[in-house]
């Protein structure tokens, strides 16, 4: 899918205009760099985003006994 050129969001980051060549060999290198990021920082990125996860944010509700004031 082509990018916008008239599309705000990618205005943000001037990019210059390249061959398809190198858009080509951008793109691997890209990929390639973020395999072996997450091969190396895998566990750690797992890690923080378990412990972040909507199963470790919400605690159970206390149990308000119905004779208790809400204040």
């Amino acid at each position: 899918m082509p990018a916008d050129q008239d599309d705000p969001a990618s205005a943000a980051i001037p990019m210059p205009r390249l061959s398809d060549d190198a858009v080509v060999q951008i793109h691997d290198f890209i990929g390639h760099f973020l395999d072996l990021f997450e091969a190396r920082y895998g566990d750690q990125i797992h890690r923080y985003y378990d412990d972040r996860s909507a199963r470790n944010m919400i605690n159970p509700q206390p149990t308000h006994s119905i004779d208790d004031p809400p204040f």
